[in-house]
């Protein structure tokens, strides 16, 4: 039944209806009430993207359906994925004279082994936080004298800024910029998710700011692969009901596809003039995941004619191996795996102000935001 409306609402305002909310909200209760007693067992959920995993404690969505849902956290946030070799080498750049490192302001605070670049900056390395990768290369043609470093991170999403920003550099002629590129695919680490016997699964909620660039063609594999239903969903909270209304309606016909429920936003092809400004500069390559080790074809690298801007080729480094946290269990907690709760560290020794892990580190981390939403007292 709908709620009644002299009860405060479990669920934030809805930004389009509040009465259409919570009349698709009663809705999916019956259907996942349904679902429970045909199974017997909650129904597992995992959102892939980590703007997903704070909307749904964001809006209350996820306490709402506590009672039938069990939501899984994917390996959608890219500080969180960015691996702890690459971090360190970060650091390590950062101590060579005459280079800067830029990057975006979650990264300075992830630990690497042994320190973070904020300690690095403190220290005398010269850190700076960017807004645009397009700033780094206005740095680098400001200070001709100095090496700019861009640390390139992020999913699909972002990376069309970052080829941009090199299509810039290439057109000024600039010989003091380059990327230390740590972009992932979504699709490669989803399917790598989908081999592993351990994680059991009935649903995927896929990220439709990733999929309004690639379109959401290259997700199909998840239903013709692995018979599993998906949803490609927005951000908001119609649009995150649509998506668990649209995977309960293929429970209920036994079917699995791929639905496009943001349609408004993702088509089918995507954004191809984004994505071939990617492929111009970019191409698929094995890159190494928290968690998840070296993943073949899983993130993008500089193509050949343009490693002279790839900061790994311009600056080798000879490294230690990498230390992790002992204890910490954010490779876990991207698999899915476990919730962050099961951690030892968490909400103790790990928290937003003292993190142990990038998992509590950037906004879009599922520790954090745990820590934010999801903790009870007692």
């Amino acid at each position: 039944m709908p709620f009644n409306r002299a009860e405060p609402s479990p669920l934030l305002p809805f930004n389009d209806d509040l009465a259409l909310g919570r009349a698709m909200l009663a809705r999916i209760k019956e259907g996942l009430a349904d679902w429970q007693r045909a199974h017997g067992r909650k129904l597992t959920l995992m959102e892939v993207c980590g703007t997903h995993t704070v909307a749904l404690s964001h809006s209350g969505i996820r306490d709402a359906l506590r009672p039938w849902v069990d939501f899984r956290s994917g390996p959608g946030c890219p500080v969180c994925v960015t691996d702890q070799e690459d971090i360190d080498a970060m650091l390590e750049l950062a101590t060579l004279p005459g280079l800067t490192v830029t990057t975006f302001g979650d990264m300075v605070r992830v630990p690497g082994s042994r320190r973070n670049l904020a300690q690095a900056k403190a220290a005398g390395a010269d850190v700076r936080i960017v807004y645009s990768p397009l700033e780094a290369v206005d740095l680098a043609q400001a200070e001709p004298q100095r090496q700019i470093v861009f640390m390139g991170i992020g999913f699909e999403t972002t990376v069309p800024t970052v080829a941009a920003a090199l299509r810039k550099a290439v057109e000024e002629g600039l010989e003091n910029f380059s990327v230390y590129s740590v972009h992932k695919l979504a699709a490669p680490v989803i399917r790598q998710l989908l081999q592993d016997p351990e994680l059991k699964l009935d649903g995927l909620i896929l990220p439709g700011h990733v999929a309004a660039i690639t379109g959401r063609r290259p997700f199909a594999f998840v239903a013709s692969d692995f018979s599993l239903p998906a949803a490609v969903t927005g951000f908001a909270e119609l649009d995150l009901l649509g998506g668990i209304q649209d995977l309960l309606t293929q429970y209920h016909e036994g079917s699995a596809r791929v639905s496009n429920c943001y349609p408004r936003i993702v088509r089918e092809e995507g954004n191809r003039k984004a994505w071939n400004l990617v492929d111009r500069y970019f191409t698929q390559g094995d890159v190494r995941w928290r968690g998840l080790g070296l993943l073949p074809d899983s993130g993008l690298v500089l193509r050949p004619e343009y490693r002279r801007f790839d900061a790994q080729q311009r600056f080798p480094l000879n490294l230690p191996p990498a230390h992790l946290p002992p204890g910490c269990l954010c490779g876990e907690v991207l698999k899915g795996k476990v919730l962050p709760f099961d951690c030892r560290h968490f909400a103790k020794s790990c928290t937003p102000v003292h993190p142990v892990g990038p998992c509590m580190v950037s906004g879009e981390g599922t520790c954090a935001t745990y820590y934010k939403y999801e903790r009870r007292e007692g």
